[in-house]
């Protein structure tokens, strides 16, 4: 059998193709983890405001009903 640059027709021929897909697929990954942790860190806008937030602690339980209705009070004077 004849040998061209080093291939021999092994196991690892078929998978030959996957190198570049393996690439791009971790690329892309790479980007979006760091896209996704610039923006937690504080790179994107902000995107809970102070009533977000509010509505959130009230609704989860946090706080009761007389917190939530003289904080939303507050918030709003």
């Amino acid at each position: 059998m004849m040998r061209y640059w080093g291939w021999d027709g092994g196991w690892h021929m078929p998978l030959f193709g996957l190198g570049p897909l393996l690439f791009i697929v971790i690329a892309v990954g790479l980007i979006y983890y760091f896209s996704r942790r610039g923006r937690a860190i504080g790179g994107g806008s902000p995107s809970h405001t102070a009533r977000d937030i509010l509505d959130r602690r009230y609704a989860s339980g946090e706080i009761t009903k007389d917190q939530y209705e003289q904080m939303k009070r507050d918030l709003e004077g």
